[in-house]
């Protein structure tokens, strides 16, 4: 029996958004389009800030965060041009965004070369993206949306970099952070332990993401005070607020995980931070290691397990 089958066909972008500010720009920033954008850049949950954010004299079309800070999205229902280019830097700059996405109906060459280039030769926390939006039918079906990635960052040659600079000048206590650290992410991947790591660096903490803009799940390794920590480190721009909204939840909180807690408003400090300390730590002794593992990962997750909820309502 000879299938039905239909014929694919592109719709232009203006068939189903007239105006970039006032059509396509809100129905980008629903939820679910920002879900979709993300999964296909392969990002963590994009939460929406603000559309038509200002920005001096100007007006970034979205504005978002996720688990490591500021996002940025300019959008375009045509071919990229130079002043879009320039708009997403100043906008990068304006905000201190960690992640710039550029969606344009399609790209010229010059600026995907641009923004390759600028991927290239920036830090490691600075990443640029470019995704072209397709429309597509089948018949009379409703037109599906398509978004496909032209640029993205090679984190991990951008990672490399960074972290052969940082060992080419480390001494030996950061190296042995490093490797402390390194070996703690082969823990974790070897047992499983659902935790949001980051690239291990050869310094005296190492950050999990969390999910939620501002708030980080951090673990420490101090050597000179000779103790291990968890820590939920707080540092949005409204840090002391939103730890006093935690702190009004401590009876709870500290009951759900079975301990009581150091809460350190740090007056002296932007940030804040909620931390479980171990005493009688000793880096050095690489025998320890395993256990000190266990006890971070455990403790980490009953951090992330406590906390996620409640930080996502306050």
């Amino acid at each position: 029996m000879k299938p039905n089958l239909g014929n694919l066909r592109k719709i232009g972008l203006r068939e189903a958004w007239k105006n970039e500010a006032s059509d396509f720009t809100p129905w980008l920033a629903e939820q679910e389009n920002l879900n979709s954008l993300a999964d296909t850049l392969g990002l963590g949950e994009l939460e929406l800030v603000q559309r038509e954010y200002p920005i001096g004299d100007f007006s970034l079309d979205i504005l978002c965060t996720d688990d490591q800070g500021e996002v940025i999205i300019e959008n375009q229902l045509e071919k990229t041009d130079h002043t879009h280019l320039g708009q997403i830097i100043t906008y990068a700059s304006g905000v201190g965004a960690k992640k710039i996405i550029w969606i344009a109906e399609s790209f010229r060459r010059e600026h995907v070369a641009a923004l390759e280039f600028l991927n290239q030769n920036t830090t490691e926390d600075l990443n640029f993206f470019a995704v072209e939006i397709e429309l597509w039918q089948i018949g009379d079906s409703p037109m599906a949306p398509s978004f496909n990635v032209v640029v993205k960052p090679n984190g991990w040659a951008k990672a490399g970099r960074e972290q052969a600079r940082a060992v080419s000048s480390a001494t030996p206590l950061k190296l042995l952070q490093l490797k402390f650290w390194t070996d703690l992410v082969a823990y974790i991947e070897q047992h499983k332990v659902n935790l949001g790591t980051t690239e291990p660096k050869p310094q005296h903490w190492f950050n999990n993401r969390l999910g939620k803009s501002g708030f980080v799940l951090s673990f420490t390794a101090n050597s000179r005070a000779s103790r291990l920590g968890v820590e939920l480190y707080i540092d949005p721009a409204d840090s002391k607020e939103k730890f006093r909204a935690l702190e009004s939840r401590k009876t709870e909180i500290e009951g759900a995980l079975g301990y009581e807690l150091d809460w350190q408003l740090l007056p002296d400090s932007h940030a804040c931070r909620i931390a479980l300390f171990k005493p009688d730590f000793e880096l050095e002794d690489e025998l320890q290691w395993p256990s000190y593992f266990e006890w971070l990962t455990t403790n980490g997750i009953k951090f992330q397990d406590v906390f996620k909820p409640i930080i996502r309502t306050i």
